[in-house]
């Protein structure tokens, strides 16, 4: 029993450099299987598509919670093979409250859920959560992890930099707030709200239903504007940066020295 649990928690949690056999087909089945859900649920909320083919959805939501909920209590099952989970029950309650298995739970709820709830809307927003499975698939392609990486090495200096966004849009949106409050009680009523045009004007996104009229809101404005292009460069050069060095390291790890004549070979 042992030694198939253990054949079934390896075919789960696949080895990333295996690329052939039973436990790499059954991965790439359950990815296109999430792929195929999270393009089910974006057409479903399309009027004609959803209420010409509203059966098929719901057959193949059938069939996608099946093949799920097989997988979540495999993996439930199996987990003690991890020397995470090794404990038969603490271990699993670890296993079911950790981030992956959380993501994996979510992805079924829903449908269980709608058995008992009548309220629809509450329900559609449930089979939202299971996009959340998207995030299992990133274990499985380089570009990803590369990207988790980057994100895990540099989160400081990325918390750092949206603290300092934050502390400028705050800023900012209280300004213009008292500035033009006066001129246009009807458009800044609060500083929340200015907030709405802090954030489009910091991001150039320029949507223009609240804008400044008096001259010292349209210079803060405009200062406001170039300090926002300024500060967004941050986290895109810590980004790049960090970038950089994953590559460098990806390929000092794959470059392998001849012991005898010093060369430097690639690693395939």
């Amino acid at each position: 029993m042992n030694s198939f649990r253990k054949q079934v928690h390896q075919t789960l949690e696949i080895s990333l450099r295996q690329k052939s056999g039973f436990g790499f087909f059954i991965n790439i089945f359950l990815t296109v299987i999430i792929f195929l859900n999270t393009i089910a649920i974006i057409l479903h909320t399309v009027p004609m598509i959803r209420k010409n083919y509203d059966q098929f959805f719901l057959d193949f939501e059938v069939f996608s919670v099946i093949v799920f909920t097989i997988e979540y209590i495999l993996r439930l099952w199996s987990c003690v093979e991890n020397e995470t989970f090794k404990h038969p029950i603490y271990g699993r309650l670890r296993f079911i409250f950790s981030a992956w298995g959380l993501i994996d739970l979510l992805a079924i709820l829903p449908f269980f859920v709608s058995i008992f709830v009548t309220d629809w809307g509450f329900v559609r927003i449930l089979r939202l959560l299971r996009m959340l499975r998207l995030f299992r698939v990133s274990k499985y392609f380089h570009a990803l992890r590369v990207i988790q990486r980057v994100i895990r090495s540099k989160q400081e200096e990325l918390v750092l930099c949206m603290v300092f966004i934050i502390f400028i849009l705050i800023i900012s949106s209280s300004l213009v707030y008292y500035v033009e409050h006066e001129a246009q009680p009807y458009a800044f009523t609060s500083i929340p709200e200015s907030m709405w045009w802090g954030v489009n004007t910091m991001t150039n996104v320029g949507y223009g239903d609240l804008h400044p009229i008096t001259v010292t809101g349209k210079f803060l404005g405009g200062i406001i504007a170039i300090l926002g292009v300024s500060i967004f460069a941050l986290p895109t050069s810590i980004l790049a940066s960090a970038f950089a060095e994953q590559i460098r390291i990806q390929r000092e790890k794959k470059a392998i020295k001849c012991p005898h004549c010093g060369k430097e070979f690639q690693e395939h």
